[in-house]
This record gives structure tokens, sequence and C-alpha cells, in this order.
């Protein structure tokens, strides 16, 4: 894409364009103020019940001045005010596994697929393992769950925040998850799919990488990768599709997409019933 005139536009550009041509421009505004602001966010974390107890590792981190502020949506999901991740990642708690630094967002999903005890549950693009380790938190590892990484270095980072977490009820397998066999079924499925990244990086910063090429690319993954999921779950099962993108070309158009083949069936989150600071998407009943 190029501006007037025939510049190509920067990274930085191309995506504030596409933010405007997608939403409402107070909800588009409001979109690229957050981007701004992004560098600045408070360090997020979940604490870990399959290491120690939660109650004594909150303690501990108080006794650090650290001052935990608990999330209404995830007995599990705290903010950290005034904290830097640097100091948080040479606490015991966080080298012995007891918490695990992730973004609030990017609890949701797990949350929302409602993992049952003595059940299948396939995460479909797994590495490092936050969404994967909270799946065998929130099923105490009594759920068997199996984690695809098609990438060897990830998949080794995949198995070391595995181990580090105690999740013992996870098999990886180190391949493409759209290569699995269709005699596999399982009862749910967590595609948290590749994507541009458009709704985490932070506009202050150079965005080189971010490219038409890219998100065309990224599509082209996602379509593939969730026509998969159709195809191994299980009849009554449920996929949660994510991405860490903000555009609907990544998000609510694919979900259309899949749907319109009439396969499977929208079952609508409730994001007043979580608390969520939303904007209004092209698709009723999904959260941006």
């Amino acid at each position: 894409m190029t501006a007037d005139g025939g510049r190509a536009l920067s990274g930085r550009e191309l995506l504030k364009r596409l933010i405007f041509d997608s939403y409402p421009e107070r909800e588009a505004a409001a979109v690229t103020d957050g981007l701004d602001r992004l560098r600045n966010r408070c360090v997020s974390l979940r604490l870990n019940p399959l290491r120690g107890e939660p109650e004594k590792t909150l303690l501990e981190l108080e006794s650090y001045g650290l001052k935990p502020e608990q999330v209404g949506w995830y007995e599990h999901g705290y903010i950290l005010p005034g904290a830097k991740e640097a100091e948080i990642v040479s606490l015991p708690a966080y080298l012995e596994g007891r918490i695990y630094l992730q973004s609030l967002s990017s609890m949701l999903p797990p949350i929302i697929l409602k993992p049952n005890h003595n059940s299948d549950i396939l995460d479909m693009a797994a590495a490092p393992g936050g969404k994967t380790t909270q799946l065998a938190a929130l099923t105490q590892n009594r759920a068997r769950i199996t984690a695809c990484e098609m990438n060897r270095v990830r998949c080794e980072r995949l198995r070391f925040n595995l181990r580090r977490q105690g999740a013992g009820s996870v098999f990886v397998m180190e391949t493409d998850s759209r290569r699995l066999d269709p005699f596999l079924s399982f009862d749910s499925i967590l595609l948290d799919a590749p994507c541009s990244g458009s709704g985490t990086v932070a506009l202050s910063e150079s965005m080189e990488g971010f490219t038409e090429l890219l998100i065309q690319k990224s599509v082209r993954s996602q379509k593939a990768l969730l026509k998969k999921a159709v195809e191994l779950i299980k009849p009554g099962g449920t996929i949660v599709y994510s991405t860490c993108s903000i555009l609907p070309a990544e998000n609510e158009e694919i979900v259309s997409e899949i749907l319109s083949c009439g396969a499977v069936e929208l079952d609508c989150i409730d994001a007043e019933a979580l608390g969520l600071p939303t904007v209004k998407n092209r698709l009723e009943g999904t959260v941006t």
C-alpha cells in the first residue's frame, strides 16, 4: 500500500490507516491511543496452582514490596502496578514456576474455552506455552492436552515452560497442526493463531516488519488452521479462535467465513459478564 504521491507507507502508517478503515473514528482513536501507550502497560502475571499454594505465593510477592492486584474475571490473574519485568524474573516464585508472566488478554482464551477434566484438548499453536500451561492448571493436570509447535527452537521453549510450570498432562508434538491425521479428535480446541501482531505493537516503536504481505500470509494460515480445527473437533465440542491482532481481516472475517460453511455454529461470548473493555466489531457474539 502506498500513500498519496506513490510513497510507500511505513508499518506505523499502514496500521493506523487499517485501524481507521476498520472502526468508527472514536473507537479507532481509542485503539491507536492504547497502542501508543503499550510500552507503559502494567506487568501482569498468573499464579500457578500446580506449583505450591497461590495464597502463599501472593504473600511472598508482597514481602518483596510488590502490590499484586487481582483482576475481576480470573482468580489467578494479577497486575503488579509499578513493577518491572526485569525484577520479577529473578524472583524464586518465577524461577520455580509458581508464577507466569502473561498478558491479561492472553489469559482469556483458555478461560473462555472452559476446559473440562478427563477430556481431550488440542492447543494448535502452543509455544511458548502460556496458554498451554494455563489449560493444565485450569484442569488440575486431569485433562489430556496435546500441544503442537512446528518450530524446533520454539518447541524446546514450550517443553521448558511445561516442565517449570509442572504441566505434566501435556503431550508435545513438534509438528504443524495443519498436518494432524484426521482420525484424531478432540473435545476442545484452542487455536491462538499466528497473526500480524497488530494488537501488540507499540506505535512508538519501529514497525518495519508490519506489511500487507505479513497480513495476507497470516490470513492464509489462519483460514487453514481454523478449517483443520473444524475437521478435528468432536460433535458438540468447542473451538476457541483467538489472535493478538486488532484487524477484522484476521478475526471476525475469518470466523464468518468458517461459519458460512455450516459445520459449526457461534457460541456467543458475554463480554459484559466478564467486565472487559471492548471495541465494537463486525460479528456480534465475538470479542475484540
